[in-house]
């Protein structure tokens, strides 16, 4: 797998607490030259970026991040601010609340209302895995796919572990043909970024991938 073909499924990320914007500038102009799928960033930075940047960079931004425990009617009010400054893709945390109290039919109506916000833009539904045990991620496959979202996606890189390729399988054995999957969270080599896309995820969100694969510097999560 080259250079080039990993570049296009990361989702450049800069979501730590004290980005500037310095390193949204930086972490753009990596995205340009190395042609990444997208940055992903604070939603507080989509407008600056579209404004600055224009259509040449798909922004990706977080709703209800890193906690999920925001109210859906919140949620959708992210949605739509992001989609107005410029988003074209959004990352969004569930709320593990309803998982540990069982209520998975509250977590599908929430991540079906935010796909309709987001009408014909990608929606990504962040599951946290790190907080879950098997039983329960089995049945946010069924939830995240009858949904209707575009990806489910591992972790937010603020919990307490990140990607796993025994996740990635669970997944593929129980999510629908069509929806896909994204790894997120401790993918710090390239034979991790190589072992994860191989494994079959679409997009891979790390802040690592230029300082990885060229040696240079890299934004920081």
């Amino acid at each position: 797998m080259t250079d080039r073909e990993i570049f296009s499924r990361v989702d450049h990320t800069l979501l730590k607490a004290a980005a500037s914007r310095e390193g949204i500038d930086r972490l753009c102009r990596e995205a340009l030259q190395y042609e990444t799928a997208s940055v992903c960033v604070p939603p507080s930075y989509v407008k600056y970026i579209h404004e600055t940047y224009g259509d040449a960079l798909n922004i990706c931004t977080v709703i209800g991040f890193p906690l999920g425990y925001n109210p859906t009617e919140v949620k959708a009010l992210e949605v739509k601010r992001a989609l107005d400054d410029g988003a074209g893709e959004l990352d969004m945390v569930i709320n593990l609340g309803d998982i540990k109290n069982g209520v998975f039919d509250k977590a599908e109506a929430e991540i079906a209302a935010l796909k309709e916000a987001a009408g014909g833009h990608i929606l990504k539904v962040i599951i946290e895995t790190c907080y879950l045990d098997r039983d329960e991620k089995i049945r946010l496959c069924g939830v995240v796919s009858r949904a209707g979202a575009d990806f489910i996606k591992t972790s937010t890189g603020f919990g307490t572990a990140g990607a796993t390729l025994e996740d990635v399988f669970l997944f593929k054995e129980h999510i629908v043909e069509g929806l896909k999957i994204k790894a997120a969270g401790g993918i710090k080599t390239r034979d991790d970024l190589v072992m994860f896309l191989e494994a079959g995820c679409d997009r891979i969100g790390t802040s690592s991938a230029v300082s990885i694969l060229t040696g240079g510097g890299g934004s920081g999560y």
